[in-house]
Parts: structure tokens; sequence; C-alpha cells
């Protein structure tokens, strides 16, 4: 999983009606204004392959892992945040990002520390190494747009604790995301130029100059709605979290949650990210 230490990491925070109110973090962003009341309320860095003098340094350790989830060492609560990641190549004119195009897109999991009063969303994101999570096996993808293959996907999850498999984060399709598909590139790239210092976010134009303009990203695209369970469960160690994405059109959430017990994933329907927790 160092294949994609030159790769730019970024999120997208608020893209699933009521996660942000489900995570606690609602308020954080009370003095964000959004073109319209569905749009995600802006992108955070997780990841820079380059030192930026502005930005916190942690952001420059790799936290990607396909196996293992981390806990920090202080005494926190951390949950995981189903996603799907693009792999995305970034071209740019006159140092300006002018295109976004995703080519592959994957199991993420956008592991998050619950704490109130950070200054930035990219604080809770990133403690170490190991703690995010993207499945080592990516999707291709034909066309970032309706009838493309994206349109069959449904994400889950679950956590198995103690020999018990609970869902975690709801059963949706991937076109329930607010912004999807070219309104989603249309707003990232504008998002990412124009994003300021202000609040919770951060300046991402100027970190991706000081990176060097790279050419490639993950982008995790906003974290589904957590189930009962989900919403009230913090991770600990020993725990295992599974997240799927699934051909709807050929495989049952059923289907799914019997691969899971069986731990048989040979299906090329399914595309999953198991990590075990540790500290």
């Amino acid at each position: 999983m160092h294949k994609y230490r030159d790769y730019l990491g970024l999120g997208i925070a608020g893209n699933f009606a009521l996660h942000l109110a489900q995570a606690g973090e609602e308020e954080d962003f009370k003095d964000i204004i959004t073109a319209d009341e569905a749009a995600p309320k802006g992108m955070f860095p997780f990841y820079l392959p380059l030192h930026v003098d502005n930005a916190k340094e942690i952001l420059n350790t790799y936290p990607l892992s396909s196996s293992t989830i981390k806990l920090p060492n202080k005494e926190l609560n951390i949950q995981a945040e189903p996603e799907v990641a693009l792999i995305c190549k970034l071209e740019y004119i006159n140092n300006k990002l002018s295109k976004i195009i995703p080519t592959h897109f994957g199991a993420y999991n956008d592991c998050s520390i619950r704490v109130a009063g950070a200054s930035k969303i990219s604080d809770k994101k990133n403690w170490g190494e190991n703690s995010k999570g993207l499945s080592e096996n990516l999707i291709k993808i034909d066309k970032f747009s309706e009838c493309g293959v994206m349109d069959g996907y449904s994400i889950c999850s679950f956590l198995k604790r103690d020999g018990e498999l609970n869902a975690y984060g709801e059963d949706v399709e991937l076109k329930g995301y607010s912004y999807f598909y070219e309104k989603l590139q249309e707003w990232m790239i504008e998002q990412i130029n124009t994003q300021r210092d202000f609040g919770p976010l951060e300046p991402l134009s100027e970190y991706i100059a000081t990176c060097e303009n790279p050419s490639n990203a993950i982008i995790s695209i906003g974290a589904t709605r957590y189930t009962p369970y989900g919403e009230s469960t913090f991770l600990k160690e020993g725990d295992e979290v599974c997240v799927v994405l699934y051909d709807h059109t050929k495989l049952s959430l059923d289907d799914v949650i019997k691969s899971i017990k069986d731990d048989s994933f040979q299906s090329p329907h399914m595309n999953i990210l198991r990590q075990k927790v540790v500290s």
C-alpha cells in the first residue's frame, strides 16, 4: 500500500445527507456558506506528498493501509467512516487546476478522531501511519457519468467485534451521494481553486502549488450515514472493519454478509476493505 506515496490525499466533508450531524460535526461548519443546501461543506487534506510550511507536519505522514487501523496513543474516540475513494489524474493550466479525471474507485475508510474544538478538519484525519484505509484492488472507471460502471454499485460496512458482525454504515447506492459524477467534478475543481483558510477549511490551492502540482490524487468523496450501532460505537483493539462496494445488479446485501461471515471474497462483483484495529 505504498504505491500512492506521491499522490495528493484529499477528502470531502458533508457529501451525504445527515452524516455530519451523526458525527457531531455540524457545529464546525456553521459559518460555511454553500451554493445550495445539498452541497458539500468543503474539502480537506489528509496527506501531502511534499512539505508545506503552512500545513501541519503530520500531513506528510503516509496514512494508508489496506489491512490495519492503528489507534492513536491517547485515549480518543475513533470512528470508521465508510466511503468511496476515487483515484484521479489532475491537470493544470497556468498552475491552476483545470481537470480532475477519476480513473478507478475503491472501498475507503476515512477513519476519524471524534474530538470537539479541532481547528481544522484535517486535525481529526491523520494521526500517523495506518490511520486510513483503501482497498488493495480497485475497480476501473469506464466513464464517470450516468450509465457507467458506478451506477450499479452500492456501499455497505460492518464491524466485527468478539465474533459478532454488525452493520456500521447504511447500505446505500453510490448515486445517493449529494454531489456525484460531473456535478461533483465541477464542484471539486472550483472548491480546490477557491477554498481559503477559513474556519475548519484550509487553502488547498496553496498546498497543491507547494507540492509542485501533483499529477495524481486520492479523493475520498464523503462518508455515508451510520446505522444506530455505527453512530454510537467507537473502535477498539481487536475489532475488524469491513467496507464493501458491491454490484447490486449481481449481488444482494445478504450475499455480501454471507461472504464476510464465510471469509470468502472470490466474487468479482465486490470490492472489499478489511482492516484489523490494533493499538
